[in-house]
């Protein structure tokens, strides 16, 4: 029988160097499988993923049902705590048995401690342009009657809105 020659001529593919270091970091957070952290947002889907993090598997001490500790900031809690069950059937649905039986949600800032450095948000929404002079004129015009400064600059801020809304 032949020889197989190697095809990669010394190069070896970056997954396989990591592999390793990537399942013990894993293993020490109680991650069986390293997929749930490195296909999270494939998993529990975008929404999900841009609220949340996984961070901990944790084992009851006869070691069944297994809690996912999850982390997210402090407005989004209530967003996860609603979808705990469809998130759980996801994650059990990675493993391929029902390992993880409860989800414990963490809540951080978006940026402090080590774990709460994540983003978790998508990136600000970019600012809105400015609008021309005519419509601010238009604007300007609606409010001037107007006696109440903070209403008028209210109502003013509206009215251009309104008037630059596309449709």
């Amino acid at each position: 029988m032949p020889e197989r020659r190697s095809t990669t001529y010394g190069f070896r593919r970056t997954s396989t160097l990591l592999e390793g270091r990537i399942r013990r970091a894993s293993e020490s957070r109680g991650f069986a499988q390293s997929r749930l952290l490195t296909h999270w947002a494939e998993i529990v889907g975008d929404d999900a993923a841009a609220m949340s993090r996984p961070v901990e598997v944790s084992f009851g001490r006869k070691g069944f049902g297994a809690t996912l500790t999850l982390l997210t900031t402090g407005a989004n809690a209530p967003l996860l705590e609603m979808q705990k069950e469809r998130l759980r059937e996801k994650v059990n649905a990675c493993y391929g048995y029902n390992a993880i039986a409860r989800i414990r949600i963490t809540q951080t800032a978006a940026t402090g401690f080590a774990e709460g450095r994540a983003q978790f948000g998508r990136a600000a929404a970019p600012a809105a342009p400015a609008p021309d002079p005519e419509t601010s004129r238009m604007a300007h015009g609606l409010a001037e009657p107007i006696t109440d400064e903070g209403l008028r600059q209210a109502l003013e801020t509206l009215a251009t809105n309104v008037l630059t809304k596309k449709t």
